[in-house]
Order: C-alpha cells, then structure tokens, then sequence
C-alpha cells in the first residue's frame, strides 16, 4: 500500500527497519543519536550553534505548535493570524485557547500570502506581537513564502512563528536569514519521510532564554525543553519518555535525505511528483483545483467529477484495493479529491496511479469527468 496523503507519507525499507531496535531512551548510545540528530537538523535549517537550537517533542506537529505559541508568547500577548487555510485556523485556535489574544485577516486561500497585508495590519495594529504563518497549507497545497512575511514583520519590530509541519525538508528554510523569527517547527514525517509520532523547533536561544514562565504548561514549554538540556548530564535526554524507535527511524531518514542530496534533491522529485500528476489528471479528463503556477509540491486537489455516480468514499476505497491510499474527506469548499505527492514515491509512482483512476473512474460508471454538469 502506498500513501498519497500530506501525511503519514509512505516510507522506505530502510526507515522502517530501523523501527525494529528496542531503545533505552537514557542509555549513552541513544543520547549520542539524539544530540547527532539535533546538529544535522540545525545544519539543514541554516541556524548556527550560538544562536539557535533544535529541540524534540513528543507528538505531532499539532503539539508543536501549541508548544511554539504558548512557550514564545506571554499570557494576553497578541498574535495575527492569516487564515490561508485549516491549519492556520488551527494555529489561531491553538492561540486562543492558550490565553493569547487572536487577530485573524481573511485572505484568497487560493493564493499565495502578500506580505502587504501583513504589513498593514501590523501598522494598525501596533499591540500585535507576533505573526503565524503556515509555510505549506496542506488545505488547499498553495505555499506561502516566509521570506517577503519576515522581512515586513521585522520591519515593523514585530516576532514570527512559522509552521513548516508540510514544508520543512523540501522547501527552503534558513533560520539565520530570518531574525524576527522566533521558531520554526515540523516533525520526523512529511517530507523527511520517516515515521510519524516526533515534532521538532528550531529556536533562536535568546528568544528561549526571555520567555522562560510564559507557557502555563509542563509538556507544552520549548524553554523547560532547553532548560533540560543543559543540565547536568542531561544532554542528549528528553525530559519524559520519547518516542525512541522514532528517532532511530529519522535519523535513518537523515542518511537517505543527505545521501539524495539534501534539500534540493528533495524538492526536485516533489516537483517531478506533481508534474506526473497534474498532467495525468488533465489528461484523464479531471481538473486540478489550482492553476500550475500556484500549484505547490506537496499536494494537489482535484475537483470531483459532476456525475451522479461519483462517490468520494467508494473512490478511495477502490483505490485502496488497487495500492493506493488518499485523503476520505473534502477539504476545499467545492467537493473533491486530495493527493501527496510527498514520501518515498517517484514520478513513476504518480503515473500508475493515474492509470489506477482511470481504471477505477470507469468501473464507477462516471461518464462525466468534469467538474462541470455536461448540458443534456
């Protein structure tokens, strides 16, 4: 079975080998793979040793964030949110039932995030402390560059918190280009294409260092996460049971990542992954949701054929009997279909999968394709 979903993203033999050791999380071997591991990730985040960190969590990017928001913004501190899709709207409630104050804009979700926006509402605004953004919207696959966002947010003496849970590994991120960024987080899965079940931050120290008593919460707070670390024989540790077997499979992940050759490599075979896609869908008589200039890598709607015999779950079901794995659920206003086009897979892969549509499209009786009625 392969995944094509934005998450838990199919992986290989390799990563999921490595998940077959037990691990004693206090034992020295372990903490050497976790201190190992923090350095690559610092290394392919642009930080530097003296200015940022990279602290692991337990749990999903979902945790992560809560972590960010509560841990590098006081109680009643103010944060403005673009809603550019369902995880912004999740990071603004995340916010708000911590205590923060929320500021949310409307935005065109099927568009990239301009900065001037940002940089307006900052100006009417001058309580705002910070703003949270989300890099790759998983929603609606539109991606939002950090940069242009940074420099406004900089400009106007404000703070960033980025959620890169989709971007992280195949979209470019360096943190030292970003000075009002407090944090970035993503997790061991999406495009690092190990297993799920670990988040990651990297955090500049200083900003750790100021927001020590911010979080209101023990599991929650990047600064006791730091704080552990430079204990007493504590480095290397986490501070409650991690998800061990996790972090073996990651750093596995790491090889193949570095191996690929890095970064780039990754986005590259993302790129090619949509393009066998997108053009695939067109060519089966199907409409991507977005145009190819907005179209990001890491997922792709398609919008559902206008046929009286189209049926979201009995279409994902029959792919499923066929190899494949996709979203069950709507995730854009109109009703449609979402797939990955991130982990262990080639454009190859994309391929058979449309010939996988396209056969199951037909064993549905769908003679319109088209997310429009065709006239009688």
């Amino acid at each position: 079975m392969k995944l094509l979903i934005p998450g838990p993203v199919t992986t290989s033999p390799e990563v999921k080998a490595a998940m077959a050791q037990d691990f004693a999380p206090w034992d020295n071997d372990f903490r050497k793979l976790y201190e190992q591991v923090r350095a690559r990730v610092l290394a392919i985040a642009g930080g530097a040793a003296d200015t940022h960190t990279v602290l692991g969590l337990q749990g999903c990017g979902h945790f992560a964030a809560e972590a960010a928001l509560r841990t590098f913004m006081a109680p009643g501190d103010k944060i403005l949110v673009p809603l550019v899709g369902a995880y912004a709207e999740r990071m603004a409630r995340l916010a708000r039932e911590a205590g923060r104050q929320v500021v949310t804009i409307s935005v065109d979700q099927n568009r990239p995030l301009q900065a001037k926006i940002i940089a307006d509402a900052l100006a009417a605004d001058p309580s705002i402390s910070h703003v949270g953004m989300v890099y790759s919207e998983t929603g609606t696959g539109v991606i939002h560059d950090p940069a242009p966002i940074s420099a406004v947010v900089q400009a106007a003496g404000r703070r960033l918190i980025i959620d890169a849970v989709s971007a992280f590994g195949a979209l470019p991120m360096d943190v030292s280009a970003h000075p009002a960024l407090d944090v970035v987080i993503f997790t061991s899965n999406k495009c690092f294409e190990a297993m799920p079940g670990l988040s990651f931050a990297v955090a500049r120290i200083d900003r750790l260092d100021a927001c020590k008593g911010n979080a209101g919460s023990w599991s929650f707070d990047y600064a006791d996460v730091y704080a552990n670390l430079l204990r007493p024989n504590s480095a290397g540790v986490f501070r409650f049971t991690p998800p061990a077997q996790v972090l073996a499979s990651f750093s596995v992940a790491l090889d193949l990542f570095e191996r690929d050759g890095g970064q780039p490599a990754r986005l590259a075979r993302y790129l090619a992954n949509k393009a066998a896609l997108y053009d695939g869908m067109i060519a089966l008589g199907l409409e991507p949701c977005l145009s190819r200039a907005l179209q990001g890598p890491v997922i792709v709607n398609i919008h559902a054929p206008d046929d009286a015999a189209w049926d979201l779950m009995g279409f994902v079901d029959r792919l499923k009997q066929r190899g494949w794995l996709i979203s069950n659920f709507y995730n854009t206003p109109e009703p449609s279909f979402r797939v990955g086009c991130i982990g262990a897979i080639t454009s190859d892969d994309m391929r058979a999968f449309c010939a996988a549509v396209d056969a199951v499209l037909a064993d549905m009786g769908i003679r319109n394709r088209s997310a429009r009625r065709l006239a009688a």
